[in-house]
């Protein structure tokens, strides 16, 4: 894959700040790699998650297209590749990508390609915006393709091979706010520090407690996944 400058940098600077929502993630990602030891952070971004996850235990190494956040995941110590292509195949144990693959064009194709860089039983942890009746100018800004349903999701990573271990919609009152930033929010797509950090502090965690009970089998504003790469080969879907 060619070096790609990704538009979004600031939109990531101002997530970091939303603590909560981070911890979730790298929490999620952990739990979801079986106890692995080891995890390719495909699409590591400024590497705020690869710390996080790098501070759990896990040895990360790092896929991004950036070069300019390639060079902050060197300073920080990990291992960077360019292109997931360089990864040996069948040599992963565990994949995790953060609201990543709705950047790629070709999502059915990079799905098949991080299965290919998985062990038999290798798993695969993906987060992704959800509900393309939410796409606004901040997807447009950062250059999301799409959002996701869960269905359309799951029938291109069963193409690709993966046997589903889990599938649900996350932050569901994040749904609610996300139609209404679309509606009167910024048409520049951007997003305010203080905007996010009151979202993290006070609506976060009550969302999560609605997933907890039940509304993330509906809606929510990201689609969270967990895939297997079977012990024997699947034929194509």
């Amino acid at each position: 894959m060619a070096d790609t400058l990704y538009r979004g940098i600031d939109n990531l600077e101002v997530l970091a700040d939303a603590v909560r929502y981070s911890r979730f993630l790298v929490n999620a990602a952990v739990q979801a790699s079986n106890q692995c030891g080891t995890a390719i952070d495909f699409g590591a971004g400024t590497g705020s998650l690869s710390i996080m996850a790098r501070d759990r235990g896990m040895k990360v190494a790092c896929v991004e297209l950036d070069p300019r956040l390639r060079g902050r995941l060197r300073d920080l110590g990990f291992e960077v590749y360019n292109d997931i292509g360089l990864v040996s195949d069948q040599s992963q144990e565990f994949i995790y990508s953060l609201n990543v693959l709705e950047h790629i064009e070709d999502d059915a194709g990079t799905l098949a390609l991080l299965f290919s860089k998985l062990k038999p039983g290798g798993r695969c942890f993906l987060y992704v915006p959800a509900f393309q009746v939410l796409f606004s100018s901040m997807d447009r800004k950062i250059g999301h393709y799409r959002r996701y349903h869960k269905s359309d999701l799951l029938r291109i990573a069963a193409r690709a091979g993966f046997v589903i271990e889990r599938a649900e919609y996350a932050d569901s009152m994040g749904f609610l706010v996300t139609l209404l930033y679309k509606v009167i929010g910024s048409k520049e797509g951007n997003v305010s520090p203080a905007s996010v950090r009151i979202y993290d502090r006070f609506v976060f965690p009550v969302s999560r407690a609605l997933d907890r009970m039940g509304c993330s089998r509906l809606f929510g504003k990201n689609l969270l996944v967990v895939l297997r790469r079977p012990e024997r080969a699947n034929a194509p879907v």
